[in-house]
C-alpha cells in the first residue's frame, strides 16, 4: 500500500510543488505530476520552468514520446506508474479529488495550501485515503 503524505501550510500550492518535483528530481526518482484540470497542469508546467532561476526540472506529458526517458510525467489521465516503466514512481496530486487508481505508486504526495477551499478539499480527500485503508502522515511546511 502507498504512503501517503500531506504538506499543510503551504504558501504557494504551485511552487511547493515545483519545489517537490525539483527534489524528486534530484534524489533520481520518477514523479507522476496527476489533476484532473488541464489549466492547473498548465500552469504548473510553466512555473516549473522559472520558479527557481538556476533549477532544472525536466518533464513532459505523459503521453509525450519522450516520457519513457524523462523523470517527471504531467498527466490529466487516471496516474498509472508502469506506464512507463517506473514501479518505484511517486505521485504528486495536485487534484481536489484523490487519484483514481493511486495504490500503485510508492507514495503519493499531497500539498495543501492555506487557502480554505484547499483545506476543506484536503480533509476530503485525507478521509477519502483512510477510508481506503492508508495512513495519512501530516507534515507543517508553512516555515519553508
Amino acid at each position: 500500500m502507498a504512503r501517503v503524505d500531506f504538506a499543510f501550510g503551504a504558501q504557494d500550492r504551485l511552487r511547493t510543488a515545483c519545489k517537490v518535483a525539483h527534489k524528486q528530481y534530484l534524489a533520481s526518482r520518477s514523479l507522476v505530476v496527476y489533476s484532473r484540470d488541464e489549466q492547473i497542469l498548465a500552469n504548473f508546467d510553466r512555473q516549473l520552468w522559472g520558479f527557481d532561476p538556476t533549477a532544472f526540472v525536466p518533464h513532459v506529458r505523459a503521453d509525450d514520446p519522450l516520457a519513457p526517458s524523462t523523470p517527471i510525467w504531467l498527466t490529466t489521465d487516471p496516474p498509472q506508474p508502469s506506464r512507463h516503466d517506473a514501479p518505484s514512481a511517486w505521485l504528486l496530486n495536485l487534484d481536489n479529488q484523490c487519484p483514481p487508481g493511486a495504490g500503485g505508486f510508492e507514495r503519493i504526495l499531497e500539498i495543501v495550501s492555506d487557502n480554505i477551499e484547499d483545506k476543506q478539499a484536503a480533509r476530503l480527500r485525507w478521509r477519502q485515503y483512510v477510508a481506503d485503508g492508508h495512513t495519512p502522515h501530516a507534515h507543517d511546511v508553512s516555515n519553508l
